[in-house]
């Protein structure tokens, strides 16, 4: 071949692999595409995974019970009942407690002792162990011994409303802020993107055909991997309670219970009754209600509305009604049934009496040597030195105890409640009621202070003040910085008032100074506890924590106190060494008066919100939303 057939040839080739290049550049084009969006879902996928998971703690619970403290006896108000074996596991407010078949106690863990300071709430048993949620430590695992703790690292994701152990092994958790939340062991997970912000009241069904209830926003059914919404279906969107039996879901909600098949609504049952707690079986389903008993529906009747309550004298509301190989079991707050099919419900377990009357406990003081303790919504009860009740007052006066002092100039004890002053005298006999009508500025009360001659009240209308002349008031129109005051403090003439709006600073009835976020190193407006300590006055805010304001009109605040919190209206205490602090979920705060520091306690408590203190003695009185403890004054730091 001679040179210019080569040249030819070569050029030929060049243009055909030129030609090849070009065709073949879409479709390395459309590879590279392919390529870059595999990679972008890739990258998608795990941003998404990383978003579901959540960070946990799995960890044995191995807590001691500190010394120097113990509970008052209160109520234990049952929450839930699981069969472990031959026994029984319970949980309630005050803690765990496991009963053999004859009803008789064989252990107890008790809260904040035992067991986190959180209330262990319902409960669902697996294949070799029984969850329990709790509000405010996650979910605790009981294999029969011992106890593992699953903790989010999310505080918000702690809160559990309700729990659901899966055949597969996975665990269920229904949160008050993230939906619902899914344990396999080794991962926690949001189990439903669109149900990432809701708050789960009940869980019930199968891996397969999952049924979920909201505070707010009805029911969900979950299956084959589709979520359908089913609020429209409820005559309420408060789920209370939900039960399922083969085909058909029964969803309680304060105005009956909603009767599905297949996902499909098909009537409601028990129109307008309160359905705090459901059980239902092929032939029938029990209602456990807010104060009409327990409701038999036998499903056979076509009837909407059919009430034939098996027990009409039950004490209390129905939490939970659980069925276990054919026996049914109803769960108030102070005793658990069992139905008996010739003699109805009967008696199971039951809690050994109380001096408390609840565990909310919103107020404390002592008065001619009793303990007083006042409830957000029991009343008030008087107790003995041996911490006996000797009296409980409750009516339409004495409900939503705010404030209990003792006069220390007279032999009489003010009560500041949502519904006026009460004044009993030294026998704790009440003599006066003082609201409105009385020249108050409202009938609220929320906090009194004794001074000279006389009283200063707070109410949510501004400052009245009570002595031999009468009753006079001051507002906001007057100077008073804001009219809705939480909490008020006298030492000789100076009166301080911690208000919504900041703090006013009075001599007798006349206000000398307002300080205000705006005109001073105050933290925030919202006051909520004011007590003098030395010379200064220490400040309880809503969010801020605890400040100093010194004689010098200077605020300053404690370095070691570190992170805000909110301080519970009044949860504030002076003692000759100590400050004593409640707060709303960080436990109590001790301030040492001659080391100037302060120390966070929360060992011991049944609840981190503590709401109420008093002392006698060397002891300690630290009332929660969750009972209250006394605590020996030497083991405090």
């Amino acid at each position: 071949m001679n040179w210019n057939s080569l040249c030819s040839a070569w050029g030929m080739c060049r243009w055909r692999l030129i030609a090849a290049a070009l065709l073949a550049m879409p479709l390395v084009l459309v590879g590279l595409a392919f390529w870059r969006a595999n990679r972008v879902r890739e990258e998608s996928a795990r941003e998404v995974a990383a978003r579901r998971e959540f960070a946990y703690r799995e960890q044995a619970l191995n807590l001691a019970a500190p010394s120097g403290i113990e509970p008052l006896s209160g109520t234990p108000e049952f929450r839930d009942i699981a069969l472990f074996g031959d026994s029984a596991l319970v949980s309630s407010a005050a803690g765990l407690y496991l009963f053999d078949a004859g009803g008789t106690q064989i252990h107890a863990w008790r809260t904040g002792f035992e067991l986190p300071p959180a209330e262990p709430g319902p409960m669902s048993a697996g294949t070799s162990q029984v969850f329990v949620a709790t509000r405010g430590a996650g979910v605790l695992a009981f294999d029969g011994t011992r106890f593992r703790q699953i903790l989010p690292e999310n505080a918000a994701a702690r809160n559990v409303n309700a729990v659901l152990a899966l055949a597969s092994g996975r665990v269920l958790l229904g949160t008050q802020h993230n939906g619902v939340l899914a344990w396999d062991g080794h991962r926690l997970v949001s189990l439903l993107q669109a149900l990432s912000a809701s708050s789960v009241t009940a869980l019930a069904g199968t891996e397969a055909d999952l049924w979920i209830g909201t505070l707010n926003q009805g029911v969900y059914r979950y299956h084959a991997g589709q979520l359908d919404a089913l609020a429209g279906a409820l005559p309420d969107p408060q789920v209370l309670s939900i039960s399922v039996a083969g085909a058909a879901a029964y969803v309680g909600t304060p105005l009956g219970v909603v009767e599905f098949r297949d996902g499909k609504r098909m009537r409601v049952l028990a129109e307008n009754l309160f359905a705090k707690a459901v059980s239902a079986n092929s032939s029938a389903i029990t209602v456990g209600t807010e104060d009409e008993g327990i409701v038999e529906l036998p499903l056979g009747s076509r009837r909407k509305r059919i009430r034939r309550p098996a027990v009409q004298q039950l004490p209390c509301s129905v939490q939970e009604i659980r069925e276990f190989a054919g026996e049914r079991y109803a769960v108030t707050p102070s005793i658990i049934y069992r139905f008996d099919a010739n003699r109805g419900w009967r008696e199971a377990i039951t809690a050994p009496a109380a001096a408390l009357t609840a565990r909310n406990v919103a107020a404390l003081g002592f008065s001619g040597g009793a303990l007083w303790v006042g409830y957000f919504d029991a009343g008030l009860d008087i107790l003995r030195p041996d911490f006996s009740r000797s009296a409980h007052y409750e009516d339409d006066a004495l409900f939503c105890i705010n404030r209990i002092v003792a006069d220390p100039g007279r032999d009489r004890t003010a009560v500041a409640t949502a519904n006026g002053l009460l004044m009993f005298d030294g026998a704790g006999r009440k003599r006066q009621v003082l609201g409105r009508k009385d020249g108050l500025l409202s009938d609220h009360v929320t906090d009194v202070a004794f001074r000279e001659g006389g009283m200063v009240l707070a109410t949510p209308a501004g400052l009245s003040f009570v002595d031999g002349s009468g009753v006079r008031s001051l507002y906001a129109f007057q100077g008073l910085v804001n009219n809705h005051v939480y909490s008020v403090a006298v030492a000789g003439d100076a009166t301080v008032a911690g208000t919504l709006g900041g703090v006013s600073v009075l001599n007798g009835d006349t206000i000398l100074a307002n300080y205000t976020t705006a005109n001073s190193g105050i933290r925030h407006n919202w006051v909520t506890a004011v007590a003098r300590v030395d010379d200064d006055w220490f400040i309880g805010t809503y969010g801020a924590g605890v400040l100093r304001f010194g004689r010098d009109g200077r605020w300053s605040s404690f370095a070691d106190l570190g992170r805000g919190f909110v301080v519970n209206p009044n949860a504030m205490l002076v003692t000759v060494g100590r400050v004593y602090v409640g707060s709303l979920d960080h436990g109590l705060f001790v301030y040492d008066r001659n080391s100037k520091r302060w120390t966070n306690v929360t060992a011991g408590l049944p609840s981190l919100n503590v709401t109420a203190l008093a002392d006698r003695d060397g002891f300690l009185y630290a009332g929660t939303d969750n009972g209250l403890v006394r605590i020996s004054e030497e083991v405090l730091p």
